[in-house]
């Protein structure tokens, strides 16, 4: 029996995961919207007749959440709170069997590029027209700008490529329109994503085509910010560096995991690289683009990590200084080629390690921001919270990196807008300072 009165036409849509998985919702609205369909991001009102759960299949903790949200709503449903819940995503597309055994209660379930049967089950028309036209879920001032779908990697740990499938790049002339689109509707920043950037163009122009990209992006009105993440380190593209310093809206910033620095870890991991070609590597990107901000992520706890490649890690943290840095503790994954091996370090020694690194990096990150105090910055404000305007630097990427706070009493911003800040003092993460 119902107990409230549902909006017919209401769809909720709830986004678990990472940056593409909100690209992913923020297209299944736009093709909603031209629907007609009354369509809201994680509304809190609970009067949506339908639920759509864009999950997410990472690693434990990730899956963990996402399967909670799916019970959750499916409950929902039992209880008469709402009619419809559709589940999508990597979950979805990785355990839609297990699922379907063990939630029988959800309506549908759908793969990672089954928008248009998802589309279909709610009897509505896929308009390939749309081009670039999302419902944006973040602050328009930024927008997470998808480049390509999939991955031809073989790392060993990874199991991104079972849930999202091969490489395909979108043509340079889609993604020119898209970002067309988003800079006259106000966006002024561009974080290109991907599962490796580094590989855009070669299935559709036989060649890394990064750099092209970049460039037509780059003369886009209105862009005045555009950050690269995600890049692999084996056979990275030399002449993206050319074109970040050619280009005054190209952030000197670059994403690129590592994952690990021991010759037998890299090698277990099947990265394609190994140790001194990694430092040599990190040497000749800070050469070539001086003062550049690299973010970088590891692994800990890897099946076989001894004492003594942790220890190596430590050492090579110690001595890189990182400008942004996280680390994962290893997840052992059915499927991907890792998990034949055994899982042989426990958790609490995952947990440790994790802790060690982060403990180093904290204080690597609170020299690097002390030599930023006495400078002025271009800052992008993104909120304002408590008494504080809060934004970014060009070597910070929203929700991970470091933030500057200026005081909301003493300095007037607005949201969405940039202004250069005079850093008046720092902690390991957030820097102080006025607006000059």
């Amino acid at each position: 029996m119902k107990t409230k009165t549902l909006k017919k036409n209401k769809v909720n849509v709830v986004t678990l995961g990472c940056s593409k998985n909100i690209v992913d919702s923020e297209v299944l609205m736009g093709q909603l919207k031209a629907n007609n369909f009354d369509v809201h991001h994680e509304s809190t009102d609970d009067d949506s007749s339908i639920v759509i759960i864009n999950t997410c299949g990472f690693i434990d903790n990730a899956k963990q959440e996402s399967i909670d949200t799916i019970i959750r709503y499916a409950n929902a449903k039992t209880a008469g709170l709402v009619d419809k819940v559709y589940v999508t995503g990597c979950l979805s597309e990785r355990y839609k069997p297990e699922l379907q055994k063990e939630i029988p209660n959800v309506d549908g379930y759908f793969g990672t590029r089954e928008l248009p049967r998802l589309l279909k089950t709610l009897k509505a028309d896929y308009k390939h027209e749309l081009v670039g036209e999302r419902l944006l879920t973040t602050p328009h001032h930024f927008s997470y700008f998808k480049i390509s779908e999939g991955c031809d990697r073989p790392c060993s740990f990874c199991a991104i490529p079972l849930m999202r499938g091969n490489h395909i790049s979108r043509p340079i002339e889609d993604l020119v329109k898209e970002a067309k689109h988003l800079a006259k509707n106000g966006t002024k920043e561009l974080m290109l994503i991907a599962q490796d950037l580094t590989y855009y163009g070669l299935d559709i122009y036989k060649k890394r085509n990064l750099s092209e990209l970049l460039k037509q992006l780059s003369d886009v009105d209105g862009i005045d910010w555009i950050r690269l993440h995600y890049a692999f380190p084996a056979g990275f593209p030399m002449d993206v560096l050319d074109v970040m310093n050619e280009r005054k809206n190209i952030c000197n910033y670059l994403d690129m995991p590592l994952q690990h620095i021991s010759d037998n870890m890299l090698k277990s991991m099947r990265r394609g690289t190994t140790k001194q070609k990694t430092i040599d590597l990190v040497n000749q990107i800070r050469d070539k683009v001086p003062g550049i901000a690299i973010r970088t992520t590891l692994i800990a706890g890897y099946p076989g990590e001894t004492k003594k490649d942790h220890e190596e890690m430590l050492e090579w943290v110690e001595q890189s200084r990182f400008e942004r840095l996280g680390i994962f503790a290893y997840s052992h994954e059915e499927n991907t080629h890792a998990y034949l091996l055994k899982d042989d370090v426990s958790a609490k020694t995952k947990q440790a390690r994790t802790e060690a690194v982060m403990a180093l990096q904290m204080g690597i990150s609170y020299d690097l921001n002390q030599k930023k105090i006495g400078k002025t910055y271009k800052v992008l404000f993104d909120k304002k919270e408590g008494n504080y305007f809060i934004g970014r630097t060009e070597f910070d990427s929203p929700e991970v990196d470091n933030e500057v706070l200026v005081k909301a009493d003493k300095d007037y911003v607005r949201v969405g807008d940039f202004a250069n800040v005079k850093i008046t003092s720092a902690e390991d993460y957030d820097l102080y300072g006025e607006v000059v």
